[in-house]
């Protein structure tokens, strides 16, 4: 699951507006406990209070910027998704095209995963709590994820798909997977590793493949 586009670097502090620098890090640090509390938690047994003692704010701070557990938990789905998107941007913008871009994007959310794991137990929650946000997470992804697919076709870089939405939403899934696995459960499995068999199958497929010749034979 890699992202190639600069646009998509925007952040729920710039959605919800903060005018000052010192307004955009309490609303960081806010949206950063929340992660935290929501991820050893979960979405039920995590009060307001846990948060602002986490962030070291107020309660009254948070009603600045939040009317409800729900709200600041519905942003805290958009930011991770923001994070994730940007970091994987950043780790593709040096791909000589997408194949290298989806290799790269790989290993890069398999890293992000590890480093902040109550992104999955957030995200999966989710479902449940915030069903909008949640189905809104993917949507974005699959969104930025279908265009840079076409392009590349464009450029002739991969193959045109039968059904770019099925291609983008298959290729989502198996990075969810392996971020899960390797990223929560096995994270001292190597991630190089992981990432290139996991790029050979979604670059060359599960088709038998013709052997290489030995030399000595011919």
């Amino acid at each position: 699951m890699s992202q190639h586009s600069g646009s998509e670097n925007a952040d729920v502090e710039e959605r919800s507006g903060p005018k000052t620098e010192r307004g955009r890090r309490t609303l960081r640090r806010l949206l950063d406990a929340a992660g935290e509390e929501f991820g050893a938690r979960g979405y039920h047994e995590t009060a307001i209070s846990h948060i602002t003692q986490r962030a070291g704010v107020g309660l009254g701070t948070f009603y600045v910027y939040f009317k409800s557990k729900e709200e600041v938990f519905r942003a805290l789905v958009a930011d991770m998704g923001a994070r994730t998107r940007h970091a994987l941007s950043e780790s593709v913008k040096g791909a000589a095209n997408r194949l290298e871009a989806e290799r790269l994007g790989i290993k890069a959310y398999l890293d992000f995963v590890r480093g902040h794991k109550a992104l999955y137990r957030v995200v999966m929650e989710a479902q449940f709590v915030a069903p909008e946000a949640y189905r809104d997470y993917y949507r974005t992804f699959s969104a930025a994820y279908r265009q840079e697919l076409a392009q590349a076709a464009k450029r002739g870089e991969i193959s045109p798909g039968q059904d770019d939405e099925v291609r983008v939403w298959a290729l989502m899934g198996a990075s969810t997977f392996l971020g899960l696995r390797y990223g929560v459960w096995e994270d001292d499995a190597d991630v190089v590793a992981i990432s290139e068999a996991a790029a050979d199958l979604m670059i060359n497929g599960l088709a038998p493949r013709a052997k290489k010749r030995d030399a000595s034979s011919s």
